[in-house]
C-alpha cells in the first residue's frame, strides 16, 4: 500500500536538528523522499507498524506533528505531480 508520511518537526533547539535528522533517516530507509518533509512509502502492514512506531518514540508530541496518509493499493489515479522533480514510481526498486 502506498503511505504518505509527513512530519513537522521543532528545530528551534539543537535537540529538536537532532530528532529531524533521526526522523529523516528512519523515514528514508521505507520510503523515496518527494519534498523535503514528505516521504511517499510502498509499504505492507508489517512494515507500517515497524515504521510508525520508531517515528512515535522520536517526536516530541509538545512541538512536532507527524502525519500518515493512506493512499491503498490503488494509488496511481490518486496522484498529480506538476514541476521540478519528475515523478517516479514507487513500486520500482529503491536504488541504495
Amino acid at each position: 500500500m502506498l503511505v504518505l508520511i509527513t512530519y513537522d518537526v521543532n528545530t528551534e533547539a539543537l535537540a529538536g536538528r537532532k530528532r529531524l535528522r533521526r526522523v529523516s533517516k528512519l523515514c528514508v530507509d521505507y520510503g523515496q523522499r518527494v519534498q523535503n518533509s514528505v516521504f511517499e512509502c510502498n509499504i505492507d502492514a508489517m512494515q507500517l507498524r515497524v515504521v510508525k512506531d520508531k517515528l512515535l518514540k522520536e517526536i516530541n508530541f509538545e512541538t512536532d506533528s507527524l502525519r500518515f496518509y493512506f493512499l491503498g493499493n490503488n494509488y496511481k489515479s490518486k496522484v498529480e505531480h506538476y514541476g521540478a522533480k519528475a515523478s517516479f514510481d514507487v513500486t520500482d526498486p529503491l536504488v541504495l
